[in-house]
């Protein structure tokens, strides 16, 4: 099943896109040469590792939402000493391609954090490294992640950043799954409510495959088989 969206204005974040019926095109996939193309707004995709790949958001919507969101943050940021601070592996894209959207100077700085990691489908105990965090007293920061699902690795991220004395601290999130939040915590920005799936693409991982993918996708089993014993 695949997914279409509708642009909703009326949240705090910003407009966000909600995903319901069904309208994206299937994948036409060769087996045996490990490759399938899709037709996304006219324009032909192929990629090797996503052989019956459902796409939730397409290449397009994410980067219209991503140009969206980096006009609302150099509005909102404009004149401040501001650090987008991304947080690896899975927001490196986002990062590469939100600092773009901007207009308004700003500094990057990386952290890491951990929940998943290798085979997992479910998040698990949180490992944050914060080394590579430059110094952040007195400035803006906006934490940027690929993914808001029950929200823990958020909250840890905000008590790690705090320790920096930051003037202010909010969060931007690529992915939002409502349905699976369990703190009082809700990103300030973020491009889209998804469901209840496990999505990859666009940054987005299973045992470190699939982020090289365009769009958002739910892998079949099929694809989380092979990408679980790929080795190369």
């Amino acid at each position: 099943m695949f997914w279409e969206t509708r642009l909703i204005c009326q949240h705090p974040g910003g407009c966000i896109f909600k995903l319901s019926a069904p309208t994206v095109a299937a994948s036409d996939c060769d087996a045996e040469e490990s490759e399938c193309s899709a037709s996304l707004n006219g324009q032909s995709v192929l990629w090797r590792n996503a052989e019956k790949m459902k796409i939730l958001i397409t290449e397009m919507e994410i980067q219209e939402r991503v140009r969206a969101l980096g006009e609302r943050i150099s509005d909102q940021y404009s004149g401040r000493s501001l650090t987008v601070l991304g947080v690896l592996t899975g927001s490196i894209v986002l990062l590469a391609d939100l600092i773009r959207a901007t207009s308004i100077p700003l500094r990057v700085a990386l952290i890491q954090a951990s929940s998943y990691g290798g085979t997992r489908t479910n998040p698990g105990g949180l490992t944050i490294n914060s080394v590579l965090v430059p110094d952040l007293r007195g400035r803006d920061v906006v934490i940027l992640d690929d993914i808001f699902d029950t929200g823990s690795t958020m909250v840890g991220l905000y008590k790690a950043v705090e320790s920096f004395q930051p003037a202010s601290i909010r969060s931007a999130v690529l992915l939002w799954k409502t349905d699976r939040t369990v703190v009082k915590l809700q990103p300030d920005y973020f491009c889209f409510e998804i469901p209840d799936e496990f999505v990859v693409g666009y940054g987005l991982d299973y045992n470190d495959e699939f982020r090289n993918l365009p769009f958002i996708g739910i892998p079949s089993a099929d694809d989380l088989m092979q990408a679980a014993t790929r080795s190369d």
